[in-house]
């Protein structure tokens, strides 16, 4: 009786203790959307259980900035575009890319076709363009530095409208150009009403100036405990897999995602059209950071003339110590 009693006890303790779930917590950029359905994907078909890992996901919002969340201990990872990552950590805040799930950029400029903008070179001066800011506007600036143009309302430059999240500016004609994503406003300017035809878009990809989208970032500190490298190793290898699984299933990923929006704000339709543009982000991307891909991030934000985003080159802003272990 004394040995069975041992045993169960000895049961119960690794069911509820060395066996636990290890938790970790991810913090978003943005709200639940299937921007980010690759981890909601991974959760919900049990990658992160098959790891080991009890992942909770914190959505994000107007309000949200994810290092802040980050540093403040919030969480232990973050999705942030690197720009961002990068002018956080010349602040002082040790922040490191550990993966990069998105390959390309889904940033661009939409216009009005009536506005008469054709080239950015020569069209953008003494026009009204709408600009994200919180961290977003860095590769607005650094294009805009790119172009010569300065960004004060002046008539030998542009006239920067702090838009909100949403494309009424382009709508209402406050802007002649506003910032969409090819996978989000985008479909929302179309939506309203507006034709293709009815407008030009300027993808930063196309520019020359396209910088590193949502990649998994998390702090020096924590990178330095070998039990949290552990599970930042599973948690990137569970992601992936979940993205890799989204791209294959957009209809899928998109119900998950729908399935975990407690506003009830999404659509079936946006949201399915959303993961399809999403998918052509992170397609050819295994997880791990091309380190050109960096190195083309910071070039583009150095030379952005006599205001760059970042004064100088970064030093282990980024790590494939993760991803090296993850993808073997």
């Amino acid at each position: 009786m004394t040995k069975l009693m041992m045993s169960a006890a000895a049961f119960g303790l690794m069911a509820g203790g060395a066996w636990a779930a290890d938790p970790l917590t991810l913090q978003l950029k943005w709200v639940t959307q299937a921007q980010f359905a690759g981890y909601y994907v991974a959760k919900d078909k049990g990658f992160y259980d098959e790891e080991n890992l009890d992942v909770t996901i914190k959505p994000g919002g107007p309000d949200i900035a994810p290092t802040q969340v980050l540093a403040g201990g919030g969480a232990d990872v973050t999705v942030e575009w690197m720009p961002a990552a990068l002018a956080a950590r010349e602040k002082g805040l040790p922040i490191v890319n550990i993966a990069q799930p998105f390959k390309s950029s889904g940033m661009m400029l939409t216009c009005l076709k009536e506005s008469g903008i054709t080239d950015p070179k020569t069209d953008f001066k003494g026009k009204t363009l709408g600009v994200w800011f919180f961290g977003n506007e860095y590769p607005f600036l650094s294009w805009m530095n790119h172009l010569g143009l300065k960004t004060d309302g002046g008539p030998e430059g542009v006239t920067v409208l702090k838009q909100g999240f949403n494309v009424d500016p382009l709508l209402q004609k406050q802007a002649a150009c506003i910032s969409t994503m090819t996978y989000n406003e985008y479909g929302q300017v179309l939506d309203a009403g507006l034709k293709p035809e009815d407008l030009v878009t300027f993808k930063y990809e196309d520019q020359g100036v396209a910088t590193l989208e949502d990649g998994l970032y998390t702090l020096e500190e924590k990178l330095k405990d070998p039990a949290m490298e552990d599970k930042l190793v599973r948690f990137v290898r569970a992601s992936m897999k979940g993205w890799k699984y989204a791209e294959e299933h957009p209809e899928e990923a998109a119900a998950i995602v729908l399935e975990n929006d407690e506003t009830g704000a999404q659509t079936e339709a946006h949201q399915v059209r959303m993961m399809q543009e999403v998918a052509k982000l992170t397609a050819g991307s295994n997880g791990a950071l091309d380190p050109a891909d960096a190195e083309r991030t910071v070039q583009t934000l150095l030379s952005g003339g006599s205001d760059p985003v970042i004064s100088k080159a970064p030093e282990g802003a980024w790590t494939s110590a993760i991803t090296d272990k993850a993808l073997k």
